[in-house]
């Protein structure tokens, strides 16, 4: 009923408001529209005399308010003239008015339909062209017209009267807020225990009706007395069962929403499935969080050199060792998809789970093509086995956690798009098998990752045991004391409400008072009852039914946007959402000043070079070594051989003329001779000679390499890559295995060659007389350089520099002098002194005041005979430059025989051979084959970027590696921005 006073409105106006309208508000008569004011109130008592009756509103807005609305009678007195004269004019004034009102309408009509008009090509160009974005609904929406009988489906829907039995009944709702209504306006103190009931307080103030408040003291009067009326026992009674009916009323409810829900995920999945099979025919984008979880995987590798910092948000999950963090993230990713223990520690290092909506529920780590699908249950025990085998790998030796974060991705219908990391347990004893600072690294990891300032903490609390005995809600409380970014949640709720004595426990924690930490959220979960081998379908409905059952909730100690990890997720979800889309913008600002400083300081310091990042610079790398590789098939012949003969006569000469020419040259005839070389060089070439031919093949290919990657100096050389290429060598070579098969028939050539004497021209004798001399030549050299460093220095070099020998060198030296007189008097002396002259030449030494050793006069004896007999042998070999012709007569009725030439012939053809089938082995195999090993080793340094990390140094390296990745960041958060504010 309208509440005005009477002087303030009149009977008509009261009669214009219906009674059964049941308005409540105080309308003023200065609220009604003018129009009504003026019609109902221009004849009615004027309470203001000063005020004239004509003068209303009604004249501001129509023309007929200058018409009385019934004609006035005269004033007394008056004669009724003044009446008798409107009377005779009244039809003119009516005429006219008529006419004026009818241009006035016309004039209106026009004029407003042309405001109209403009107005609404105003609104059509302020409107967007939606043609445009036509690509965005898919096309079988466009086909469904065609392909779906809309009438038949119309036909098919229930009608209105059936539905309308699914609704709940709002009659007996009604009464139970009547009834609720009147106990709270009764005086009764039940604010707090309304509102705990799920929902209730909530539904009451949105149901139509202002909060029910006291306004005087007259009502409270008057609810006092009907207070009484009810005794406390039946309206406790009646609370319980309202409490009762509007839980199973909510429960009903929910159970249809999960049922729609359910539809809705069915309906996402098929959508998306039709679309993954290319039905629309459109590019497919990445997914908003997928763009977000690449930028937080190359900020987890970038190491800032300008302190910027890892700023963008995630969801860090903390907690005591076997709180059940892992089971949480389980929930919410709706999979069994960690390895679990029994009180153990599993989760060893980080892991960054994506979480995003898919047709498919399937698991994929960013380093592999490898897809899990997690319905299956052997693809949920391999991922959950590559999970654990992931970490511990990650785990250097001698420890037990890694900081190193593996990174997961879970795609699924109906999943909560975010990105959580998984720590590891905070402990606050270390164990018998763990590394001595595994505490602290704990500590160290968890406070890296939630000193974010955006970062959500996600603190996961065992309800089971003492909360006093907690440790991670220190922690967090340290990391966040206002508790603006962390959500707390208690987990094994079930355990706790059975075990607790006092279930007020539980509603002190989750309202914030027990702990000294704070929070933005609180919630409480079940997570199943303990055993690994449970679904999560299971777990949920078990979940489900302990929460229906719970007196927590039914006694209102819990709100039912507390319980289930589907509320929690979905909460979770919006803070995460809600802090990257206050954060991203900033971050992506602070890489773009880090951005322009790296590219100043290039700008600065490497003006003409390009930016190349490690993994370009490798490549350039690889290109300039394989270039060098085949130069190495460009050598000459000629100049193989070369170096080949010119090193194998080097490895050799020593055995050949310590164990082969000199033993044989001692025998007496040119037999003997002959029988004692065949020997000596068959069981050299059984035994030595191919290996040391292969050592030398091997040794001059590797120097031959080395000197082409030394000398390739061409116009883009850089010194930054000398580390890599020597490296590459080194284990190029390494792996490098000469054939052994060429072993086998090197030795049968080497063989055949040293068989044959026969010199077959003057030519050949003389390149052989030649080699011999320059060989005896370089011996006698060497020979007299070691008995000078016996004796020292000669009286000329006494008297030049000013030198003086050792009492050593002196003794040497008046040893030498007695075996020179020895050998003068027996020129063809044997190669070994006698012992009787051993002792002779000690007994002259002492006659001249020289204490000397034995073995000291036979070790300068060889020398002296060494020199002695290469003196002979050069004289010798001059004088068989002219016997050619007695050796093609073998040496007939001669005195001169050259059989050492012969010797040394067969030697230098040895070599010569040798050299060539070393040559073709080297140029038709074993180049190729170094030059895969080197592709090999190149492979290998490419796919280990430790290895490319270490060798590939210097400022310049890791400057543009800074650039590398800050640009990439700054455009994956630009793409990632736009699409944010897209999906705005």
């Amino acid at each position: 009923m309208l509440r005005v006073g009477s002087e303030a409105a009149c009977l008509a106006c009261r009669n214009l408001v219906s009674t059964n309208m049941g308005v409540r508000f105080r309308i003023p008569l200065q609220k009604l529209h003018p129009l009504s004011r003026a019609i109902h109130h221009r004849y009615a008592g004027n309470t203001n005399p000063q005020r004239p009756p004509h003068r209303t509103a009604a004249r501001y807005f129509t023309s007929m308010s200058r018409l009385p609305m019934r004609p006035p009678k005269p004033p007394p007195g008056s004669g009724g003239r003044g009446h008798q004269q409107q009377r005779n004019f009244w039809v003119v004034r009516l005429a006219s008015r008529l006419l004026k009102l009818r241009y006035i309408l016309l004039g209106s009509a026009v004029g407003g339909g042309y405001t109209a008009k403009k107005t609404y090509d105003e609104w059509k160009d302020m409107l967007p062209d939606f043609s445009e974005y036509n690509w965005v609904i898919p096309d079988f929406v466009w086909e469904l017209s065609e392909q779906i009988d809309l009438e038949k489906l119309a036909k098919a829907l229930p009608e209105i009267e059936e539905l309308a039995k699914l609704l709940p009944d709002f009659d007996k709702i009604g009464e139970n807020f009547t009834f609720l209504k009147s106990l709270l306006s009764s005086g009764v103190s039940l604010g707090s225990e309304v509102k705990g009931a799920s929902g209730l307080h909530l539904l009451l103030e949105t149901s139509g009706d202002p909060p029910l408040k006291a306004t005087d003291s007259s009502t409270a009067a008057t609810q006092e007395g009907s207070d009484k009326q009810y005794k406390k026992s039946s309206d406790k009674e009646r609370l319980d069962q309202l409490q009762e009916e509007l839980l199973r009323t909510q429960l009903k409810y929910q159970r249809m929403l999960e049922r729609l829900e359910k539809e809705n995920k069915e309906l996402r999945k098929v959508v998306l499935q039709k679309d993954d099979k290319g039905i629309h025919r459109r590019k497919v984008k990445k997914s908003l969080i997928d763009l977000y979880s690449e930028v937080l995987d190359i900020l987890s590798d970038y190491d800032a050199n300008y302190n910027t910092q890892d700023h963008l948000p995630r969801v860090v999950v903390v907690g005591d060792q076997s709180a059940g963090k892992t089971s949480v993230l389980e929930m919410i990713a709706q999979a069994r998809i960690f390895p679990r223990g029994s009180g153990e520690m599993m989760t060893r290092s980080p892991v960054k789970v994506t979480l995003s909506e898919g047709p498919h529920h399937v698991a994929m780590f960013k380093d592999s093509g490898r897809e899990f699908d997690l319905t299956k249950e052997e693809d949920l025990a391999a991922l959950r086995h590559e999970i654990e085998l992931r970490m511990r790998k990650s785990v250097k030796e001698g420890q037990t956690v890694s900081c190193e974060t593996i990174s997961l991705s879970v795609k699924g219908p109906g999943i909560q798009r975010m990105v959580l990391v998984d720590l590891p347990g905070v402990i606050s004893t270390v164990t018998a098998g763990m590394a001595a600072d595994t505490k602290e690294t704990i500590f160290r990891i968890s406070k890296a990752y939630m000193q974010n300032p955006n970062a959500i903490i996600l603190c996961i609390q065992d309800g089971s045991v003492d909360a006093e005995r907690s440790i991670v809600t220190d922690l967090v409380s340290q990391m966040d004391p206002h508790g603006k970014r962390t959500i707390f949640v208690l987990t094994k709720v079930d355990l706790a409400e059975k075990n607790m004595a006092s279930p007020n426990r539980i509603q002190q924690i989750v309202e914030g008072k027990l702990f000294p930490m704070k929070a933005l959220g609180y919630f409480a979960v079940v997570t199943g009852k303990g055993s690994s081998g449970e679904s999560i379908d299971s777990i949920k409905d078990y979940e489900e039914e302990f929460f229906q059952n719970s007196r927590l909730l039914r006694d209102g100690m819990l709100k039912a946007h507390q319980v289930t990890t589907k509320n929690l997720s979905l909460a979770v979800s919006d803070c995460f959402w809600k802090m990257v889309r206050e954060s991203v913008e900033q971050q992506a600002d602070v890489f773009k000043a880090s951005r322009f400083n790296l590219e100043t300081e290039w700008k600065n310091n490497y003006p003409r070079l390009r930016e190349l990042d490690r993994n370009e610079l490798f490549e350039k790398a690889k290109n300039e070594i394989l270039d060098e590789v085949i130069s190495l098939s460009q050598v000459t012949p000629q100049h193989w051989e070369a170096i080949l003969q010119k090193k194998l006569w080097e490895r050799v000469s020593t055995h050949v003329i310590e164990n082969i020419y000199l033993p044989a040259a001692q025998t007496m005839d040119s037999g003997t001779f002959n029988t004692t070389v065949d020997i000596k060089l068959k069981q050299w070439t059984d035994k030595q000679l191919p290996h040391k031919a292969l050592e030398v093949a091997w040794e001059t290919l590797q120097e031959e390499f080395a000197r082409f990657m030394a000398e390739y100096k061409g116009k883009d050389q850089d010194d930054i890559f000398d580390k890599l290429k020597e490296a590459v060598k080194d284990d190029s070579i390494k792996r490098h295995k000469w054939n052994e098969r060429a072993m086998d028939s090197l030795r049968v050539i080497q063989h055949n060659a040293l068989e044959d004497r026969s010199i077959t021209d003057k030519p050949q004798w003389d390149a052989a007389i030649q080699f011999m001399e320059e060989t005896l030549q370089s011996r006698l050299k060497d020979t007299e350089s070691v008995i000078g460093d016996m004796v020292g220095p000669g009286w000329r070099q006494r008297w030049m520099n000013w030198m003086n020998r050792t009492p050593d060198q002196h003794i040497r030296n008046e040893t030498k002098n007695e075996l020179e007189r020895l050998l003068k008097l027996h020129d063809e002396h044997t190669a070994y002194l006698a012992n009787d002259e051993v002792t002779t030449v000690r007994k002259n030494l002492e006659g001249r005041g020289v204490e000397v050793d034995p073995v000291l006069i036979k070790d300068t004896w060889h020398q002296l005979y060494r020199r002695h007999f290469l003196q002979k042998a050069l004289s010798h070999c001059s004088l068989c430059k002219r016997g050619f012709y007695y050796y093609q007569r073998h040496f007939v009725d001669s005195e001169l025989e050259c059989n050492d030439v012969v010797l040394f012939w067969r030697i230098q053809r040895m070599l010569v051979i040798t050299a060539n089938t070393l040559r073709q082995q080297l140029t038709n195999t074993e180049v190729r084959r170094l030059e895969k090993n080197v592709k090999e080793v190149l492979d290998d340094f490419g796919e280990d970027m430790e290895k490319k990390t270490h060798l590939i140094t210097g400022r310049r390296v890791q400057l543009a590696e800074d650039l590398k990745k800050v640009r990439e960041i700054q455009e994956k958060l630009e793409a990632f921005i736009e699409a944010l504010h897209k999906e705005k």
